[in-house]
């Protein structure tokens, strides 16, 4: 696996039951923190950012073993400045806790994201919720699961006739601002509204993670999902047969793109 080669698909299967281990392994030192959070008196968020260093440390250290020429991208080292390039080496870009606002409550939606890119396409995702034990996995040419006994093949791939029969997953993100709130409030008002000056959307839910939003709408029980975090749920939810969007000037031949991005306001985004 040194070369810079795509990654074949038995190369992918291996690495994604390595990822899967390692997503459980992780999964358990969220729980800890989680129940050291519920127990402590000191502030909240001071573990929080503790636990999350500790679970990115313990996958960039379980990578660097299994997979030392590979790259690794982490939420809380690129957040701090280490930034590193993005090539065609295989490059594992990580989320170690996502829906951090549920980890401090205690609400029992709050994951790992481990997503793989290669030759800068994201190849394979693993998303695991360690506090309801739901693990969502997907690999290029490979499908996508909800692994709940037994393991489930994903059904996100069903069409809608437009977003007034759509269940759409949206989240207020962690930019409060007047601006962003302001934007973000008239777009879930069109979304959610009646016509003629909203869509009716069938419901707007707001999960308070990213990546789980991705594993709802692989799995079909959301519809759509405006998305922040993105590189595992973009494989889980091609996998299972959805549509993964960017822009909204992009040309395809995807009716209810067009009508999300025609309801709702651009925010701009922290440079």
């Amino acid at each position: 696996m040194a070369s810079n080669n795509p990654l074949s698909s038995a190369e992918l299967r291996e690495i994604l039951e390595f990822t899967i281990e390692l997503a459980r392994k992780a999964g358990a030192l969220m729980l800890e923190g989680s129940h050291a959070i519920q127990r402590a008196a000191q502030n909240a968020v001071d573990l929080v950012t503790e636990y999350d260093v500790k679970v990115e440390d313990l996958v960039r250290g379980e990578i660097a073993r299994g997979y030392p020429h590979f790259q690794f991208i982490g939420e809380e080292s690129y957040s701090s400045g280490t930034r590193p390039p993005l090539t065609d080496v295989p490059t594992f870009c990580v989320d170690p806790i996502d829906g951090t606002t549920n980890f401090v409550h205690g609400f029992p939606n709050a994951c790992i994201s481990l997503g793989l890119i290669d030759q800068r396409v994201p190849v394979l995702g693993v998303i695991y919720n360690p506090f309801l034990d739901h693990l969502y996995t997907g690999v290029r040419g490979g499908g996508s699961y909800l692994h709940t006994p037994p393991p489930t093949r994903t059904v996100a791939a069903r069409p809608l006739p437009s977003l007034a029969g759509a269940l759409i997953a949206v989240e207020w993100g962690s930019d409060r601002g007047p601006d962003a709130i302001r934007r973000k409030a008239n777009s879930f008002s069109r979304l959610a509204g009646a016509p003629p000056h909203g869509v009716m959307a069938h419901a707007l839910r707001s999960v308070g993670s990213a990546a789980l939003n991705f594993g709802l709408v692989a799995q079909g029980a959301v519809d759509l999902y405006w998305p922040w975090d993105v590189c595992a749920g973009i494989v889980i939810v091609q996998e299972a047969g959805g549509f993964v969007t960017g822009s909204k000037d992009i040309e395809v031949q995807k009716r209810i793109a067009r009508e999300f991005y025609d309801t709702v306001e651009d925010i701009p985004l922290d440079e």
